[in-house]
């Protein structure tokens, strides 16, 4: 007599609330939806979270959107947007539920939301994302997660729905501290040729003839081709608004001073996409910092 093998209980998917829909969020909660998860969402602004009403139960508070939820998801501007987020989350969140932290916060930040964690007794990842608003809409960022080995299956399904790859960097706050590394390179790429073209063209060089040379080379990349190419044809919709850039670049200089880091070229660009913000673009994407150069001459009108 041959033995049957016993059937099993397929594992329950997460039921997920995601916190924070604006241009990266609300892609994401729709992929976390699409994913065939549950998906609770809230924004502060309801109006943002309302064009998910289709894939996702849009709720009033964040209390409702986490009552009961397996993972919790946070996609805000900042630490304290986070921070006081997840304060209005307090008594209502499951013993059981991992939050996983997916905003751009710094070191200072990471720290502070994981200590927050602990006091309101569920389990925390620091998750930050690589990617702008169009690899977010594609399921196509990439995942710095960070935190207890034991989260991992819990939080795959969620993770596999956002990014295209999740890169486990070690312990909490790893994550974040990859992230600020990472977007000193975005930064500085950005920076560099708004630089490179505005130097063309005052040269009396077509700027297009820039990306022409570097283009396919060594010294190309994908970036290069799709900012530049922006700056020139002025088209600045925001996939990663330059306000934002102000921001990390802010958090990355906090982090390098706390290091003990002299950055050579960071705090140049912190100055000049501050300028260009305090001139009003920063509304606009990283890269209008070009704008700057040309006294807003090409600004994309409204």
């Amino acid at each position: 007599m041959t033995e049957q093998a016993l059937p099993t209980t397929p594992a329950r998917t997460p039921v997920v609330a995601f916190l924070g829909t604006g241009t990266m969020g609300a892609p994401m909660a729709r992929n976390v939806a699409g994913a065939g998860l549950e998906t609770r969402v809230w924004n502060r602004t309801t109006s943002r979270a309302e064009p998910l009403a289709d894939v996702a139960t849009v709720c009033a508070s964040v209390a409702e959107a986490v009552a009961g939820a397996d993972v919790v998801v946070t996609m805000l501007y900042d630490a304290e947007s986070v921070a006081t987020t997840m304060e209005e989350a307090r008594g209502s969140l499951s013993p059981d539920a991992v939050w996983v932290q997916q905003s751009t916060v710094g070191v200072d930040g990471s720290d502070r939301l994981a200590a927050l964690a602990d006091d309101l007794g569920v389990a925390y990842l620091d998750a930050p994302v690589l990617g702008t608003k169009e690899p977010a809409e594609k399921g196509a960022l990439v995942v710095l997660a960070s935190g207890p080995e034991e989260l991992r299956e819990r939080v795959a399904p969620v993770l596999d729905a956002v990014g295209s790859r999740t890169t486990w960097v070690g312990p909490v706050g790893a994550g974040s501290r990859l992230k600020l590394a990472a977007n000193a390179w975005v930064l500085s790429v950005v920076q560099g040729v708004a630089d490179s073209l505005t130097l063309a063209r005052e040269l009396g060089v077509d700027p297009r003839a820039f990306l022409e040379a570097v283009a396919g080379g060594a010294l190309d990349a994908p970036y290069v081709q799709l900012k530049g190419t922006a700056m020139l044809d002025g088209a600045h919709d925001a996939s990663f608004a330059l306000a934002g850039g102000v921001k990390d670049a802010g958090l990355i200089l906090d982090a390098a001073r706390a290091a003990g880091v002299d950055l050579a070229l960071v705090p140049g660009v912190h100055e000049r996409m501050r300028a260009a913000e305090q001139a009003g673009y920063g509304d606009l994407d990283l890269s209008a910092t070009y704008l700057l150069g040309l006294g807003g001459a090409d600004r994309q009108q409204d």
